[in-house]
């Protein structure tokens, strides 16, 4: 069903619960469209009353967005298998994981979807780390078996790749499939006790991140990822981020 077709679908129904339940006495007589292609071509018509109404907001909201926290030598962005900013972000899980004092994280993982734009190379301002990470996503660190951490390198290779931090090496194949993982060079003891830096969201087993649901100890580290984010550049000043082959397909 298209579009605008659902759209009226979706009048229709607002109009039927104003008529019957909402606002008795009021009848909706007939409803009407149009399409309206949201282009910079609007750019060059301004609306002057349209711009009082936005003006007060934009301050508030530009007081918000653009305070510099630092800046990055490279832009970065998101691709599969492995990427820069999905690099940069999973080793700021691990940074993170301190952050209540423990100690550190084995490994960070971070869903390449949740990171939902990309990195300038140069000035950074809060705002574009609001635009990476939109979400209320709050960074954890869970205590997992080696068994269950090497079915969570199977999920991640069914993915076609995650953020893993700089810990984690991964080879895997075309069709997904796990080939060999490593952290910290070694293979993974199935009878060790890893640190797992990462999101709730995750924690839950969502992203097709399944084998995380069987971790043990859950700590939260009392922030957001994008705050978490945030603290690490206004920390590091500059930030820096390079393709390692932590993910490799063959």
């Amino acid at each position: 069903m298209k579009i605008k077709n659902l759209f009226l679908l979706w009048l229709a129904l607002f109009a039927t619960e104003l008529q019957g339940t909402f606002a008795q006495g009021y009848k909706v007589y007939s409803v009407s469209s149009e399409r309206l292609e949201v282009t910079k071509r609007l750019d060059d018509v301004s609306d002057a009353d349209a711009f009082l109404i936005v003006e007060p907001y934009k301050k508030s909201v530009d007081s918000v967005m653009t305070p510099i926290l630092g800046q990055s030598l490279v832009a970065m962005n998101v691709k599969r298998p492995e990427s820069l900013l999905s690099n940069w972000a999973a080793d700021v899980m691990v940074e993170t994981s301190t952050a209540t004092g423990l100690p550190k994280a084995d490994m960070g993982l971070i869903n390449m979807g949740g990171l939902r734009n990309n990195m300038p190379e140069g000035i950074v301002r809060r705002g574009d780390i609001i635009q990476i990470s939109p979400f209320e996503n709050k960074v954890c660190v869970l205590e997992m078996k080696g068994s269950d951490v090497e079915e969570l390198m199977r999920n991640i290779a069914s993915a076609h790749g995650e953020g893993v931090s700089s810990e984690v090496r991964l080879v895997i194949s075309s069709d997904g499939q796990l080939r060999s993982a490593t952290i910290n060079g070694q293979p993974i003891d199935h009878d060790r006790t890893y640190r797992i830096a990462t999101i709730d969201y995750l924690a839950e087993g969502n992203d097709k991140m399944v084998a995380l649901k069987k971790h043990g100890k859950k700590y939260d580290m009392g922030m957001l990822a994008r705050d978490a984010m945030m603290e690490s550049i206004i920390k590091n000043r500059n930030i820096s981020s390079r393709i390692e082959g932590r993910i490799v397909v063959e």
